[in-house]
C-alpha cells in the first residue's frame, strides 16, 4: 500500500513540475497534495514501533519532502516559480526511493531518549542546505543572463529565471536558507558529538560520515564568516554553498549509498 503511495505521489509531482506557471493555483494545490501523500507514506514506512527505518533513500526521500514545503512556503511569499522545475522532479525521484531501497531498521531500545531528535535536526538540516543549493542554482543561471548579449538565448529555463525576483533578493533569500541550514546542521554536529559519547564512549567516530559533515559545516561557516566580514557574494558565495552541499551529499547519503548498494552492507 506504501509503495503505492509513494508512485502516486511521484506522479503527481511531476504533473505539478509541467504544468504552465500561468496555473499557480493548480500547481499550489497539487503540490501540497503530493506533499501530504508523500509524508504519510514517509512516516508509516520509516517509523515502526520501537524502530526506526533509516537508509540513503529513507533520509534522501525526507530531506526533499522538507525541501518541498520550504519550496511551497517561500513560493506564497516571493515569485520562486522556477525552483518549481527542479525541487519537484527532484522530489519525484526521491519519494520513490524507499520503494526501491528500504534500508534497515534500526531498533531504539539501546538508543539514547533524543535519538530521534537528533536524526530529525539532521533530515531538516539536509532540507535546508538542499533547498539552498536548488537556489544557488538558480541564482548562476540568473547572473548568467546578466551577461548574455541582447538577442543571446540561454534556453527556457532561463526565460523562467528572468520571472525571478532581482538577483539582491534573491541573495538575501539564500543567505537566510544558509544561516538557518548552519545552525541545524551545528545542532546536528554537537548532538552527534553527545550520542557517540554514550553509544560509542569516544566523542568522534573518525568514519567517512563524520569527516564529510564536519568539512561540510566548515564550509558554510567559512562562507557566512566571509560574506559578515569580507563581503562575499557573487559566484563565490555561489561556489562554496554548492560545494558545500556536494559533501554534505556525500557525508551520509552518498556514504550509505556504497555501503548499502554497492556493497550491501546493513546499518551499523
Amino acid at each position: 500500500m506504501q509503495n503505492s503511495l509513494f508512485f502516486l505521489a511521484a506522479l503527481i509531482y511531476l504533473v505539478c513540475a509541467v504544468l504552465p506557471a500561468q496555473q499557480r493555483t493548480a500547481i499550489a494545490a497539487g503540490t501540497l497534495l503530493a506533499w501530504l501523500v508523500h509524508g504519510g507514506a514517509l512516516w508509516t514506512d520509516m517509523v515502526v514501533p520501537g524502530s526506526l527505518r533509516l537508509g540513503f533513500a529513507v533520509i534522501l526521500s525526507a530531506t526533499l519532502w522538507i525541501s518541498v514545503a520550504a519550496y511551497w512556503l517561500e513560493n506564497r511569499n516571493f515569485s520562486l516559480d522556477s525552483l518549481r522545475v527542479l525541487v519537484l522532479p527532484s522530489a519525484a525521484v526521491a519519494v520513490v526511493l524507499p520503494a526501491l531501497f528500504p534500508g534497515s531498521l534500526v531498533p531504539l531500545q539501546d538508543k539514547p531518549v533524543l535519538y530521534g531528535w537528533h536524526i530529525a535536526i539532521a533530515i531538516m538540516a539536509y532540507s535546508s542546505l538542499t533547498l539552498a543549493a536548488f537556489h544557488a542554482v538558480l541564482m548562476a543561471v540568473q547572473e548568467a543572463s546578466l551577461h548574455t548579449r541582447p538577442g543571446g538565448r540561454l534556453g527556457w529555463f532561463a526565460a523562467m529565471v528572468e520571472r525571478l525576483p532581482a538577483l539582491l533578493t534573491m541573495e538575501r533569500l539564500l543567505f537566510r536558507m544558509i544561516g538557518f541550514g548552519f545552525a541545524l546542521l551545528t545542532l546536528t554536529v554537537l548532538s552527534g558529538i553527545v550520542f557517540s559519547e554514550e553509544l560509542f564512549g569516544q566523542a568522534m567516530r573518525w568514519d567517512h560520515k563524520t569527516i564529510f559533515t564536519l568539512l561540510s559545516w566548515l564550509l558554510f561557516g567559512l562562507l557566512l564568516a566571509g560574506r559578515h566580514w569580507r563581503g562575499w557574494r557573487g559566484k563565490t558565495a555561489l561556489s562554496f554553498t554548492l560545494s558545500g552541499f556536494a559533501t554534505l551529499l556525500l557525508a551520509y547519503v552518498g556514504s550509505r549509498f556504497v555501503l548499502e548498494v554497492v556493497l550491501h552492507r546493513g546499518l551499523a
